[in-house]
């Protein structure tokens, strides 16, 4: 069902007063009807008198019947190339009842790949639709940027359920014709946007016009129901009229779309409306400039019908705009640009060949049946019965002849085979229509299987050159209808999106501000094939030079590029990882899974996890036997430098005194420089405080040296045995003096004495041990030197002596 620019609901007939309407219309919306106090957007057609109403009916329709017979010829050839398809099988009585009427396929192929590739190409699985965030970037743009992407590609894949539909309509048409229209607006019956294919014979444009923004009118030819006028005139946003029954009178194409489709319209009672959008002087609606009339003609939407009827006249610029510059709500899709404003399609391109090939296609057919099924004169007197009509295969007519044998009374007409010749000049017609259409198919069992990227990806480029035009020009017009879809969504759906998104019920208004919507296809690449072979040539690229290209970002662009569902878990983004422990960290890392640090964490914490983890010996054995060890070990590193950094950064800051900007954030040029000369002197004052810290490392290493130790250990040894036999003598002298008690002073003066005798000796003991021990070290040191100096020896005992020098004392 045909629709008008009209954001009214007609099934609340009466209700036009209380409808809501936003206060600024879109730029694309259709005509808004608003209460009867908005003097804007009121009906013009009920404020202009008849006779004026009259006049401009019959001038418009004047202009209507020209842009119609200007275009005849080229409806001509669509319809006349609608046969080419093939569509419906064809019985022929010429030359003979029942020969071939076969059609070549090469339009219909030519048609139907192009229809097949496309929706794949505009249209995948996941949605139409992309976005990039316009202006300055942040977190907060990207996070919206994200749910506008799939806001809109729910809305075109689930919500508006006809858009596949009609979009497929539109890529068929286009391909065929050349040229194709969208128009979009929003229909309140079901509450939503709209975008309907609207077939290129419906839109009359005129002579001389190359594209819809600079047109100085558009015309859509509508088919409305009584009851669907019945409700618009109730609802008021059109005016009263009487309808007069008129009959539909179809165009050849519409008539030819009904042989090829097999129907008929017996009985259509639908009456035919002309919604004009067209640049007017109104009479009492000039356009004036400081109270004096410009003569401009303004930008209205007139809709009336075939009897001159207008129905309504509506504004068709915003109220706020100054330049009152038209309002768009048709798009336009070209195969290929032409003349005129209508584009060249296959049937411009292909319908000669595709008659020639259909020509001697049949004939071939014709002449191997003639030739399997030969036809002849039989004798029957001197006389042949019958008309000079051609023989059919099979056919014997009666000749009258007085005498002879059978063999001399009948002849069998000279057919011949299929001719070698017309079936090779066939070829060349079927080749040469193919190539020009881009439609042959690559031989890849022809292609050097050892060729460079570079070299394969030259030679799908230049066949698929036409195609990628098509392609670009495809996508700028589906840019621009997404823009307008997002427009009316923006201003006429709820505020918050229709479902709960990640961080709640959001507002979906301030998401559609900041973002551009953009289709997903790619207008540099017409194929999955060529798009593949792009990134295989990235890739080789590469490897040549990985410091410079961003290599999980390369990695997640293959999966996308191959159509592969879920692309973006495939290859993590590292700016969707949350902050883990170290501990996790850890066991993301031997399980080969991305890892990421953070400014604000405890990066010294983290650098003593991930050392302990990379020195621990089962660790270390574990990994040893891993075959992804060493890229194991190259992500540790990797992730060890990244909190190597940032501690880094928290120690400049502290000596600095402030906060640096974010790594991400731009700086202005005078901030820049504050934060370079602030850092120039901090810098030097972290190194002063790691080169301590590494001296003091040095220091505590050398005290670690295992050959000081194991002397200074076998010193502590030698001297708690010294001790201990000290205290144990004592112990028993101690002992000897308790049970010996009695014995006379003289006893006790000798064992006294040898007490201070032994405390000699032993004294005397630790001291030539100590001695002993102070010889041992200089042996020690002495040995060191011997052994030095002969190494320096030998070093220089290859050089040559100067004459007179001396050698070095041994």
């Amino acid at each position: 069902m045909e629709k008008a620019l009209s954001p009214m609901n007609f099934d609340d007939i009466g209700s036009a007063v209380d409808i809501e309407l936003p206060d600024e219309p879109t730029e694309v919306t259709a005509i808004v009807v608003i209460a009867p106090d908005d003097s804007f957007k009121q009906n013009l057609a009920e404020e202009i008198p008849a006779n004026v109403l009259q006049t401009l009916a019959f001038d418009i329709m004047e202009e209507i019947r020209i842009d119609t017979t200007s275009r005849r010829d080229w409806e001509k050839t669509v319809s006349d190339g609608m046969e080419l398809l093939g569509m419906r099988m064809e019985d022929r009585t010429e030359p003979w009842k029942g020969a071939c009427g076969v059609f070549h396929s090469i339009m219909s192929e030519a048609v139907i790949k192009f229809q097949s590739e496309m929706i794949l190409e505009t249209f995948p699985a996941s949605g139409p639709v992309h976005t990039k965030v316009i202006g300055k970037t942040n977190k907060d743009k990207e996070e919206a940027a994200v749910r506008v992407k799939d806001d809109m590609n729910w809305q075109l894949t689930e919500n508006m359920t006809e858009y596949r539909a009609e979009h497929e309509r539109m890529l068929w048409n286009l391909g065929f014709c050349g040229s194709a229209f969208k128009k979009v607006y929003f229909d309140p019956a079901l509450d939503r946007q709209v975008s309907m294919y609207v077939p290129a014979e419906d839109v009359y444009l005129p002579y001389g016009c190359t594209e819809l923004n600079s047109s100085p009118r558009i015309t859509q030819m509508m088919r409305k129901s009584e009851n669907e006028l019945n409700k618009l005139m109730q609802a008021g946003f059109y005016m009263e009229q009487e309808l007069h029954k008129s009959t539909l009178q179809d165009n050849d194409i519409e008539k030819k779309k009904q042989k090829l489709s097999g129907t008929n319209a017996i009985e259509d009672d639908r009456y035919v409306l002309y919604e004009s959008h067209i640049e007017l002087d109104l009479p009492g609606f000039e356009d004036e400039e400081d109270g004096e009339q410009t003569g401009i003609a303004l930008p209205y939407v007139v809709t009336l019908d075939t009897m001159g009827n207008i129905f309504s006249i509506y504004r068709n610029w915003n109220p706020e705009d100054d330049t009152k510059a038209k309002r768009d709500h048709f798009v336009q899709y070209t195969f290929i640009p032409g003349f005129g404003a209508y584009g060249f399609g296959y049937v411009h391109i292909l319908g000669g060949y595709a008659k020639g090939a259909t020509s001697i296609l049949r004939q071939l057919v014709d002449a191997g049946t003639l030739a399997n099924l030969p036809g002849g004169l039989k004798a029957r007197g001197l006389r042949i019965k019958g008309d000079d009509t051609p023989i059919s295969p099979g056919e014997f007519r009666d000749v009258d002849v007085p005498s002879g044998t059978v063999r001399d009374n009948i002849m069998m007409l000279p057919y011949k085979e299929p001719s070698s010749t017309l079936f090779m000049l066939f070829k060349e017609v079927v080749d040469e229509g193919r190539s020009l259409a881009s439609t042959a198919d690559m031989k890849v069992a022809d292609m050097n299987q050892q060729a460079p990227v570079g070299t394969t990806l030259a030679i799908i480029e230049r066949m698929m050159k036409v195609m990628s035009a098509v392609q670009a020009r495809i996508h700028s017009s589906m840019k621009k209808e997404f823009k307008m879809l997002k427009n009316i969504i923006r201003d006429y759906t709820p505020e918050e999106y229709d479902y709960e998104t990640e961080r709640g019920r959001m507002v979906k208004q301030s998401d559609y501000e900041h973002c551009d919507i953009i289709p997903v296809s790619d207008p540099n690449a017409s194929s999955s094939v060529q798009r593949m072979a792009q990134y295989q040539a990235a890739m080789q690229l590469s490897a040549t030079a990985p410091q410079l290209y961003d290599m999980p970002m390369l990695h997640r662009e293959t999966p996308r590029v191959l159509g592969m569902k879920n692309a973006d878990l495939i290859v993590p983004d590292k700016d969707n990882i949350k902050p883990k422990d170290p501990v996790t960290e850890n066991m993301n890392i031997l399980n080969a899974k991305p890892v990421k640090a953070f400014l604000y964490q405890d990066h010294d914490a983290h650098i003593q996890v991930h050392m302990a983890a990379a020195q621990d010996p089962a660790m270390q054995k574990i990994i040893g036997q891993n075959p992804m060890a060493s890229v194991i070990q190259q992500a540790l590193q990797a992730h060890l430098m990244e909190h190597m950094g940032f501690k880094y950064r928290v120690d400049i800051e502290k000596q600095m005194g402030v906060s640096l900007p974010k790594p991400d954030d731009e700086m202005e040029d005078e901030v820049e420089l504050k934060v370079s000369r602030l850092a120039a002197e901090a810098a030097p004052l972290v190194l002063q405080m790691h080169s301590q810290r590494a001296a003091q490392e040095a220091v505590m290493q050398q005290q670690q040296d295992p050959v000081i130790q194991a002397q200074q250990q076998e010193l502590q040894l030698r001297m708690q045995e010294l001790k201990s036999k000290d205290e144990f003598n004592k112990a028993q002298l101690a002992l000897k003096m308790q049970t010996e008690e009695s014995k006379d002073e003289r006893e006790r003066l000798r064992i006294q004495s040898q007490e201070k005798i032994a405390g000699a000796n032993i004294g005397s003991s630790v001291k030539k041990y100590e001695r002993q021990m102070e010889v041992e070290q200089k042996i020690v040191g002495f040995k060191t030197g011997v052994e030095l100096r002969k190494q320096y020896d030998q070093q220089n005992s290859g050089r040559v002596l100067q004459k007179g020098s001396k050698k070095p004392n041994e």
